[in-house]
């Protein structure tokens, strides 16, 4: 034993007294809460989906890109485009820099083929983006996160299975990002055929060898495989989207009305709307920075270095101020 009674590093060790190590968590709370976070998500899936609509619902505030007056008209484009927009949300003291990245155009072509490109282009772009900021020589305090954290990605109600641009799609970008695959609209199915075609999904993803988020390979410990097992034989999650509000039972409820009544959207009973929610931002949100931070950004990093024999140091004059 030490002079001072205490065990050896590797042993529990018996403090003679307090010394304040607990303080470490509120003294991260204060620094986090000042300085607030980014969280990045991209939407993508066939026109009329709800996407927009599912987010807004989500954050519980008009963050998707048509209310932020981009044009009143919502023209399908001729190629898929990106269009990001960014909100400074706040809750608790707590600041979140929110940008939701859509996708305009995707599967709505008479040719599909490689309609993924733009998509993982911008993907790989933000992954270069921050990699450039770090080996600068004036590396900034804080670098901007433009990396996308999360790709939900929407699937037609069909009822039947996966269509092939789905299983293209996910397989090419399951790589590179995460991607949480949700069943759009889901009030469109009756609830054997809701559960018929999650399972149908499930087995397909798992027969093309499709990872989504939360990966089992990237599961810390028991606990964590455990919490994340409930999770994944709840997906994908058959979800409605909805910013409309109706009178049910004497309380104002978020729903989409229908012939047979109001589907309440945070009704467990009648989609899976807040098992979504509580997973995306209740319980996982911080893991999503983490893995895409951990392993797809350090993938595409280590594949950059090793391509250009190091990136050179860029010098603070050549340094291009990011415009996010």
């Amino acid at each position: 034993k030490s002079p001072l009674g205490l065990g050896h590093s590797g042993g529990g060790s018996t403090l003679l007294g307090y010394i304040g190590i607990d303080t470490i968590i509120e003294q991260m709370r204060k620094k986090t809460m000042k300085a607030g976070f980014d969280f990045n998500i991209m939407i993508v899936g066939y026109s009329g989906l709800g996407k927009s609509t599912l987010v807004n619902t989500l954050f519980k505030s008009q963050v998707s890109r048509w209310s932020s007056g981009w044009g009143g008209e919502h023209k399908i484009p001729k190629t898929v485009e990106i269009k990001a927009v960014s909100h400074v949300i706040e809750e608790g003291g707590v600041k979140m820099k929110l940008t939701v990245i859509d996708t305009p155009g995707f599967g709505d072509q008479i040719n599909n083929e490689n309609c993924w490109d733009p998509i993982s282009k911008y993907i790989n772009e933000q992954y270069e983006k921050f990699l450039k900021e770090e080996v600068n020589i004036a590396r900034k305090k804080r670098i901007p996160d433009t990396r996308v954290h999360c790709c939900l990605y929407f699937i037609s109600p069909t009822g039947h299975s996966l269509r092939q641009l789905d299983i293209e799609f996910m397989k090419h970008l399951s790589r590179v990002v995460n991607i949480i695959p949700v069943i759009a609209k889901s009030d469109t199915m009756t609830p054997d055929e809701k559960n018929e075609f999650k399972h149908r999904v499930r087995k397909e993803l798992e027969t093309y060898g499709i990872e989504y988020y939360p990966q089992n390979e990237f599961d810390d410990d028991m606990e964590d495989k455990n919490e994340n097992d409930k999770i994944r034989e709840a997906m994908p999650f058959a979800v409605v989207g909805s910013d409309k509000e109706y009178q049910v039972n004497g309380k104002r409820v978020l729903g989409r009305k229908t012939a047979w009544g109001v589907v309440e959207v945070e009704n467990p009973n009648h989609c899976e709307f807040a098992l979504l929610r509580d997973f995306l931002i209740r319980s996982h949100l911080q893991d999503l920075k983490e893995v895409t931070h951990n392993i797809h950004y350090e993938t595409y990093r280590a594949r950059r270095l090793n391509d250009n024999g190091g990136l050179h140091p860029i010098s603070a004059n050549n340094t291009q101020e990011s415009n996010l």
